[in-house]
């Protein structure tokens, strides 16, 4: 590989194309995913258990390190749902959400999962991702959105709920409680709730979100819902991400490291699928290794600037493209303005209800089930179906990070197990065609007389240590059946291993 000085500032490729007018389309686009972002950050920062502003420095830091050392033009890196719920899975384990510890744990998180994505990236293996099926993306979240819901419930209906409970339990407490509903916490949730969805359903280009929180704190003002149980979040502090510094002690290390591999590989599957669907649109080519160096840096960065974990969101990277950013200075305007808001406006969050926060993650998780995606893969592919369902009540029932893993290793075995039984084609020689120069011909498609002394096969696809017993059980029931000679024919083979050498 020819080292250039774009091999270590991969932002040195994009800079060309940068002009007056891409630079007024990516201004546009920054401030849309600016106003976008602001609620999403907050509600981001609550599902991970961290203090609101923490979603907020997320937003800040990482699209901009993401987008100057990643290869994607339109890709927006930030705090996103599936990160941040298993951020909170793999933290509470350890420390009571919102604590101090709490938040040292999550930069830890945050900078062993860079760690992690950096060394994938140096180390050119971003190839790894084509062999996650994106199925148990689509589980993993799903599974995700629903237990987003019954985290929010304590928030949406007024209720006390234990912390810690699993998904079951916390059910069975809610049913519970059912006569113990605050009904004004309920009112501003519901006309929260109503505000994000008739909003998107008839003005799309509207930031539904930040007008559903609006539409919150009015609601909660009009029935005095701070004088009824109605929790207020509290000022949000305005200033910049202040600097940070991850708990580097060998226990704390020690404690976070498996959980870090799963939150690096989740956030890499995130952002190279988004960064790859965006692309066939815009036709860029995605370098899976950069995309893999720049998530890397960007948490790792973020990590001693008060941001926890992110990805790519599809949500933000789609608007971004669809609002006509240009290059990747999108990003980081995006990022820029959202800077500007929050020290303009972050008193005003003083006055935003807990429950329009909750009805707005219930909106959020109501988006994340791609109901559309599952339908497909549960009528089309058995074993798409399996990997889906598995990862989905694993996701319900089990650990996250064991979830995810369980996940991809089904993925990977049934594609070994695709693989481990190639094609075997049996040909003939069709003498009615004796002008075709490719005479031999599929005996299944064409009923001909074959030679009592020769078998002729065609492999389709690899011979290799996991498909040498399929192939060996095929020729030795030929060879048992009296024919003596065999011959094979290599034109449909793509690879063979020492195995698959030694064995022929």
């Amino acid at each position: 590989m020819q080292v250039t000085p774009s091999t270590f500032f991969p932002f040195l490729k994009w800079l060309n194309r940068i002009n007056p007018a891409s630079l007024k389309a990516d201004l546009i686009a920054g401030l849309t995913g600016a106003v976008i972002v602001l609620p999403q950050g907050v509600a981001f920062a609550l599902i991970a258990g961290l203090p609101p502003e923490y979603g907020l420095y997320t937003a800040m830091i990482t699209p901009i390190i993401a987008a100057l050392f990643g290869s994607s033009y339109h890709l927006i890196s930030g705090p996103t749902t599936a990160i941040s719920i298993v951020v909170f899975s793999v933290v509470s384990q350890y420390a009571e959400p919102g604590t101090p510890e709490f938040i040292s744990l999550a930069l830890t998180l945050t900078f062993l999962a860079g760690f992690y994505q950096l060394g994938f990236g140096l180390a050119r293996l971003g190839v790894l991702v084509n062999f996650v099926s994106h199925t148990v993306v689509i589980g993993f979240t799903a599974g995700a959105a629903i237990l987003i819901v019954t985290s929010q419930m304590k928030n949406v209906l007024g209720i006390a709920v234990p912390k810690g409970e699993s998904f079951v339990h916390t059910w069975v407490v809610i049913w519970n409680q059912l006569g113990s509903i605050n009904y004004y916490v309920l009112i501003v949730a519901a006309a929260t709730l109503a505000a994000a969805v008739i909003t998107k359903r008839y003005n799309k280009s509207l930031p539904n979100l930040l007008i559903a929180l609006i539409t919150g704190s009015v609601v909660a003002v009009l029935i005095d819902g701070p004088d009824n149980g109605v929790s207020l979040i509290g000022e949000i502090p305005a200033h910049l991400p202040p600097l940070s510094t991850p708990d580097f002690s060998f226990s704390s290390v020690r404690l976070l490291a498996s959980d870090a591999f799963a939150v690096a590989l989740l956030g890499l599957i995130e952002a190279v699928s988004i960064s790859r669907a965006i692309a066939s649109k815009s036709h860029q080519r995605i370098d899976g290794n950069q995309e893999f160096i720049g998530q890397g840096l960007s948490n790792i960065v973020g990590s001693f600037f008060s941001s926890y974990a992110g990805s790519g969101s599809f949500t933000r990277s789609g608007i971004n493209y669809e609002s006509g950013g240009q290059t990747p200075m999108s990003a980081i305007f995006a990022a820029g303005f959202l800077m500007l808001i929050v020290l303009l406006i972050a008193p005003l969050t003083a006055y935003l209800p807990m429950a329009a926060m909750g009805g707005v993650i219930l909106a959020v998780a109501y988006n994340l089930i791609n109901r559309a995606q599952i339908h497909h893969v549960l009528e089309s592919s058995s074993s798409e179906t399996a990997i889906l369902l598995t990862t989905f009540f694993a996701t319900l029932f089990l650990e996250l990070e064991f979830a995810i893993y369980l996940g991809v290793l089904l993925s990977l075995v049934l594609f070994l197990a695709r693989t481990s039984t190639p094609d075997i084609v049996t040909l003939a020689p069709d003498y009615d065609n004796r002008h075709d120069k490719k005479i031999l011909v599929d005996v299944t498609t064409k009923p001909l007389r074959q030679c009592p002394q020769l078998r002729i096969l065609r492999v389709d696809m690899s011979i290799y240590f996991g498909s040498l017993n399929h192939i060996q059980e095929r020729i030795y029931s030929i060879a048992e059946g009296g024919i003596p000679h065999i011959l094979i024919i290599g034109s449909g083979i793509n690879f063979i291993d020492l195995s698959g050498v030694e064995m022929l």
